[in-house]
Parts: C-alpha cells; sequence; structure tokens
C-alpha cells in the first residue's frame, strides 16, 4: 500500500480483520485491483479530504504533548507538532508512547532514532535535552518528514537515508520502533551503551546478542524493552 499510495492511506479495524482504504481515481483503483487480486470501490461522501483528521488526536505523555498543527498543545508541556498529512507516525501509537515514556526517564546524551519514521521521537529527544540526535531510516520520504518536522519544531536533529545492513552511527543511546525482525538484527550494526527497542506484540520478546534486558513495559497489547550494553 506504501507503494501503490505514498501519499497515505487509512487503516480500518473490522470484525474480520483489517481495512485498508485509499482515496483514489480508477487508477488507483485499477492498480489495486493488479496487485491484490481484488478490490471494493464505493463512492466516498462530500467533504472526505477533511476525514482524516478526526483520527489524529493528541496525546500527552509525561511532560510531553504531541499532536497536529491546528490544535494547541497544554503551556505546562513540550510539544511535537506533527503534521500527519506529510508524515509516517504521529506518535498515538502505543509503541511510540511506550518509547517516550523511556525516553524521559533515560540520561541525555547522543541518541539514534532508527527508524525515524516522521521523526516523533527525535523530535522529542532533542526536546528533552538528547544531543546530538540522529534519525536514519531506510526509506526516503521519512528522512524528509523528519527534518521537516525537525525544521517545524525549531530543533537540531540530523537524519540519513541507510541500507538495511549498514553499520550505524554509533550513540550513547538508541531507540527502535520498527519491527521484531529489523530489531534482532541490530546487534551487530549497532554502537551503543541503551537500547529501548518497541514495534512488537507483548506476546514477542527480542533476543539481542551482546544487551542484557532491564525492563519491559506494555500497552495495549504492544510491547517495549530497555536493553544495556552487557
Amino acid at each position: 500500500m506504501l507503494e501503490l499510495f505514498p501519499e497515505g492511506f487509512e487503516e480500518v479495524d473490522r470484525p474480520e480483520g483489517v481495512e485498508l482504504a485509499a482515496y483514489t481515481d480508477a487508477g488507483g483503483e485499477e492498480r489495486m485491483w493488479h496487485f491484490f487480486g481484488g478490490a471494493r470501490a464505493d463512492d466516498v461522501p462530500t467533504g472526505w479530504e477533511d476525514r482524516w483528521r478526526a483520527f489524529h488526536q493528541p496525546v500527552r505523555v509525561g511532560s510531553l504533548w504531541i499532536g497536529p498543527p491546528w490544535e494547541t498543545p497544554p503551556a505546562d508541556a513540550l510539544s511535537v507538532v506533527v503534521d500527519p498529512g506529510r508524515a509516517f507516525g504521529t506518535g498515538s501509537h502505543p509503541t511510540t508512547r511506550l518509547c517516550l515514556e523511556f525516553l524521559q526517564e533515560l540520561d541525555r546524551g547522543s541518541l539514534l532514532d532508527v527508524g525515524c519514521g516522521s521523526g516523533v521521537l527525535s523530535i522529542a529527544a532533542a526536546l528533552l535535552g538528547f544531543g546530538p540526535v540522529v534519525g536514519v531510516d531506510i526509506e526516503g520520504p521519512s528522512i524528509e518528514a523528519t527534518l521537516e518536522n525537525a525544521r517545524v519544531n525549531g530543533v537540531e536533529v540530523e537524519a540519513h537515508l541507510i541500507g538495511p545492513t549498514d553499520v550505524l552511527p554509533a550513540a550513547a543511546t538508541a531507540v527502535a520502533n520498527i519491527s521484531l525482525e529489523s530489531v534482532e538484527a541490530l546487534p551487530g550494526r549497532l554502537d551503543a551503551e541503551r537500547l529501548v527497542t518497541s514495534g512488537y506484540l507483548a506476546s514477542e520478546q527480542p533476543r539481542l546478542a551482546g544487551f542484557h534486558h532491564v525492563e519491559r513495559r506494555t500497552l495495549g497489547g504492544w510491547a517495549s524493552d530497555l536493553y544495556a550494553r552487557a
């Protein structure tokens, strides 16, 4: 779906599973049929282009507030403003919130955000006093989104495009909100004393050579773990 509709698509929970929906034209419908071997087309109601705003609500995680530009952050919060129209990740997912909890409690220093997406974790880390902050991702649009969102939020964040097997920049702390398989592939590429991981279910547990497990937190069926270099 990201390849077919890089501008975005909608996930809807249904009793029979997750429905993926894209707002497109006849050409987009034909591409879906070709790729998936089937699709259902419905006419969309008037005002569909603003419908997505209702799904992007701000969240508060400790001292941090993450929300869209049309919402007003509270005066006592460190605000991370993310426009979901041009980013992957809005901060509301349990895995992101769990990572944000850990970051607020760790010693400050250099930070690496593996799979930076929209840059939510990178920007939050910079606001919390981590530095330098570097985000890396295998997707070019994520690098663009991270740099743009960092600029909008007035923080300094580097962001670099990497390959799936490249050695990663060194940092005191690394955070990786990615898939379980990608998390387990990190130890051989990573030079960090602490590692915060997420992006997988609470029923799953990463096995990381060279690190020992410190703490686990769960939220909504998802998990996040803190590791330290053994």
